[in-house]
């Protein structure tokens, strides 16, 4: 008989991170993560087409690493919501990848809820699902900085954010506290996001959103500021605005000390972006925002990936963690191992 210390050190974990816009597979043990692979996430087929994706990618990262998918029997899952239960287990509506839904005519399906827990529940014993913010945030309360009263929000195909009030991470009747992407901001503006909400957050300025109704890509949109086009710094500088009042609202609901922001759009447009949003907050009755911080998720564009992991890891293994981050590692060697594509053997690495 092997001892609980013996399973520990040979046991294995997958982590699944699911986004509007690519899906990520990492597996790992006692060592560290081992693996990450990436794909766009798939936009068509069986409405449990997503969950099954995951699966393949899981499998992929076992075959590289030679070993048998079916040594994991655990599962921690980073997704888009919000969620919903149905038959007794948890899916998914998210409405930057379900075309049934409002302002779904650029998305190639016709679903309106998306299967999660049934199907990861056919190959895994253990499956801890967690709104990707939540999860971000649950990393970098394990591995980073974040304090006891503080707030991940992601800028990129959507909005969203983990809460954390007082040493507690939030998660609600439905585990969908944090939506606040869908608050609603503006009750003039025509902006529709894939909820249904016109002049909410994500449909004033989530990635999807805000290029479509531009009607121009919105990297074009950032590059176009960067040179000094008055039109396109305009509307960065308006986006900005929306950010940094949500971000204000937040800290007023829930006297939080720092913020920590990560996404696509964030990453690759800091520098433009954060003395803008912190001019917002810091505007704005001083006795409540006084000191609040607010700086980049310190995993970078491995937080939703290391925070799945958060979910599921030992303590043992976090507190090793801590200390040696090995998800550097990863960074540095496994990033852009993107899944080979059969066909063309194309590498994608999507944000």
């Amino acid at each position: 008989m092997t001892s609980p210390k013996h399973d520990l050190i040979y046991r294995r974990m997958a982590a699944l991170d699911i986004g509007g816009t690519k899906i990520a597979a990492c597996v790992a043990d006692a060592s560290g993560p081992l693996l990450r692979l990436t794909q766009p996430t798939t936009r068509s087929g069986n409405a449990d087409a997503i969950a099954r994706q995951g699966l393949q990618l899981i499998d992929e990262c076992c075959a590289r690493l030679q070993f048998d998918a079916a040594s994991i029997d655990t599962v921690g899952v980073s997704s888009c919501g919000p969620f919903e239960v149905r038959d007794g287990a948890l899916g998914f509506i998210p409405p930057n990848l379900c075309g049934g839904l409002a302002n779904g005519e650029d998305l190639p399906n016709d679903w309106t809820f998306l299967p999660l827990e049934s199907v990861l529940r056919e190959r895994f014993a253990t499956v801890h699902i967690a709104n990707d913010c939540v999860a971000a945030l649950q990393g970098e309360r394990a591995f980073g900085d974040a304090p006891d009263n503080s707030v991940y929000v992601t800028w990129s195909t959507g909005i969203g954010f983990g809460l954390c009030v007082d040493g507690h991470i939030l998660n609600g009747k439905a585990g969908n506290a944090g939506h606040a992407g869908h608050m609603l901001l503006s009750e003039t503006s025509d902006a529709l996001c894939g909820c249904g909400n016109r002049g909410d957050l994500e449909g004033l300025i989530g990635g999807r959103n805000f290029g479509k109704h531009l009607g121009r890509p919105l990297a074009q949109i950032f590059s176009d500021a960067r040179q000094g086009d008055a039109a396109a710094l305009s509307v960065v500088q308006e986006a900005a605005r929306w950010f940094g009042r949500a971000l204000y609202n937040l800290v007023t609901i829930l006297d939080i000390e720092s913020i920590h922001v990560g996404g696509s759009v964030w990453r690759h447009n800091e520098d433009l972006l954060a003395p803008l949003v912190r001019q917002e907050i810091d505007s704005r009755f001083p006795a409540l925002t006084h000191n609040v911080k607010l700086k980049g998720a310190t995993l970078g564009e491995l937080v939703t990936d290391i925070g799945a992991l958060a979910l599921v890891a030992p303590q043992v293994w976090i507190d090793d963690w801590q200390v040696r981050r090995p998800w550097e590692l990863l960074r540095t060697l496994n990033l852009t191992l993107a899944f080979a594509d059969k066909d063309t053997g194309s590498r994608h690495t999507p944000e």
